[in-house]
């Protein structure tokens, strides 16, 4: 609806209307899984038994908390890891490709940025098992030709983090990009005529105005490297990040613990989202 034509009173009452059931659609699931996450039962499920923070702190069986389960500990500190290693790389690509695209005009400039969107609209799956089939061909090759084992291009956290990154750094480069696009280059050319050299007045000049969205591109970085599955299923070896291990004790049986985990995601996501914001505004 467009606020400055007036509507009939009924229409404005069905956009409100649809309005709350869209955001309800999208809460409710959140609002059910963080309930179940308190709930003193075996079971993520109907009939309340009470509420309880076993699955949180629980250290006994058959109520083993989420802070005492090892695999899903070690599991966070994996994806931690391969999140930490995907926003540096994406982020730090994805502004020099943002200064590549914004201030320079080259042949061949359309194509490239048309491939580097390409990872967008290729499925997770698709693209992890492209990785996988050509890194494997790589060290197949390799291995007949030295003898020597490269364990970097098979299955494991080195061909999570290449196959993360191969897409994500899309994000990082539009979100700087966008940003990139709003500066005036007139404050680099006064920064040139007071003495100051090229890269002098990138960093001191560009990069501090690029801040804001070089810290969004991080937080998205880590949200979406925490939250991937098809790619990372593809290409994951015997150290699992977290949506795999939470994946495999989904085929064993949901337990309330699996929703505890759930809620500490999304009000960690929550947290860096609010924080990017905050940091935004601070610096508008």
């Amino acid at each position: 609806m467009i606020p400055s034509i007036r509507q009939p009173r009924p229409l404005r009452l069905v956009y409100r209307a649809y309005v709350v059931l869209f955001f309800l659609y999208l809460a409710l699931p959140l609002a059910v899984v963080s309930i179940f996450a308190f709930n003193n039962s075996q079971f993520p499920s109907l009939p309340w038994e009470g509420f309880t923070w076993a699955w949180f702190f629980g250290d006994e069986r058959p109520m083993i908390g989420l802070f005492n389960e090892r695999s899903i500990l070690r599991a966070i500190g994996t994806s931690a890891f391969v999140a930490a290693w995907v926003s540096v790389l994406a982020v730090t690509v994805g502004t020099c490709n943002a200064f590549l695209f914004v201030r320079y005009n080259f042949r061949g400039k359309s194509l490239l940025y048309l491939l580097m969107l390409l990872p967008l609209i290729i499925p997770g799956v698709i693209l992890g098992i492209s990785i996988l089939v050509f890194s494997s061909a790589i060290a197949n090759t390799l291995e007949d030709a030295t003898g020597l084992w490269f364990d970097g291009l098979r299955p494991g956290l080195i061909l999570v983090i290449l196959g993360q990154f191969s897409f994500i750094t899309t994000f990082a480069t539009l979100v700087i990009a966008a940003r990139l696009q709003k500066f005036d280059p007139s404050l680099e050319e006064a920064a040139l005529n007071l003495g100051a050299s090229r890269l002098g007045a990138v960093r001191q000049i560009t990069l501090p105005f690029l801040m804001p969205a070089i810290l969004a591109s991080a937080v998205v970085s880590i949200l979406m490297s925490f939250e991937n599955f098809n790619t990372t299923l593809m290409l994951v070896g015997s150290d699992s990040p977290l949506t795999i291990t939470m994946f495999d004790k989904l085929k064993q049986g949901s337990t309330p613990v699996l929703n505890a985990v759930s809620l500490l995601l999304i009000v960690v996501s929550a947290a860096l989202g609010l924080f990017s914001l905050f940091f935004q505004k601070s610096k508008s």
